[in-house]
């Protein structure tokens, strides 16, 4: 009999990035495993707590017009513990966005639940995608921190903007602690239900979407969003663009 113990793991290992047989060391995990598992927990966590880079955001975004906002969420604890304040933009902070022109987009970038994906992917994502928007006019760029989805809706109204696309970092998992979401919006308004949007999810450099799908995607459901005066559950993506295992399909809401 040979002495070498054939790994029956081996093949669904390679298969998905998922913890599967990691084996045991008595009634734990093997000690390599186990650090393995602390090291993803803390990056997650520094995901969330850590604070985005506005400035190094901004000069990555330009020769956009960026304008900064903040949410009802005066600090990071409150932010966690009241996501209705993240939905909403402060104080005065509406002000920033008025006396501007209407306009067809406007890109809103929200720090969400992982300020490592934003940092790391977002300002890519907004060049890409502006180039495959040629045609129709953009409003400044909006970086908005402490914020959740819904905040914006209240930016693209004070715009005049016919669509938002809402760049959020997503909440981090022990796989992937820097996912980026997009959310695209048709006739952004407070009280706007999340229905009524498009989502695409796991925009990251570790087997996710990547910038030049992404792009596609939202250059495609923006144009069909403006012809069709919509997006949401009745606007389904019709690119044409072929799933991968390295490029999940976008969502219906």
């Amino acid at each position: 009999m040979s002495d070498v113990v054939k790994d029956k793991w081996a093949r669904l290992r390679a298969a998905t990035p998922a913890r599967i047989g990691l084996g045991r060391n008595g009634a734990g995990l093997p000690t390599g495993a186990n650090l393995e598992f602390q090291f993803a927990h803390a990056r997650a966590r520094d995901a969330v707590h850590s604070a985005l880079d506005v400035a190094t955001l901004e000069a990555e975004l330009a020769p956009f017009e960026v304008i900064r906002v903040t949410s009802a969420a005066m600090d990071r604890a409150s932010y966690l513990r009241r996501p209705d304040l993240g939905r909403k933009l402060g104080v005065g902070e509406a002000e920033k966005l008025n006396a501007r022109p209407p306009c067809d987009v406007a890109f809103v970038i929200a720090d969400g639940l992982s300020s490592a994906a934003v940092q790391a992917h977002a300002a890519a994502v907004v060049h890409t995608a502006s180039e495959k928007l040629d045609g129709l006019t953009n409003g400044p760029v909006v970086i908005a921190t402490q914020a959740r989805v819904a905040i914006g809706d209240e930016i693209g109204a004070a715009l005049g903007a016919r669509l938002v696309v809402l760049l959020v970092g997503e909440r981090p998992g022990l796989t992937v602690a820097d996912s980026l979401g997009a959310y695209l919006t048709y006739g952004p308004k407070s009280g706007t239900k999340d229905s009524q949007r498009n989502c695409l999810s796991n925009i990251h450099g570790k087997g996710g979407m990547s910038y030049d799908q992404a792009a596609a995607k939202i250059a495609w459901l923006t144009r069909a969003a403006l012809e069709r005066g919509l997006t949401g559950t009745g606007l389904k993506e019709e690119s044409g663009l072929l799933e991968t295992e390295n490029a999940p399909l976008i969502d219906g809401a």
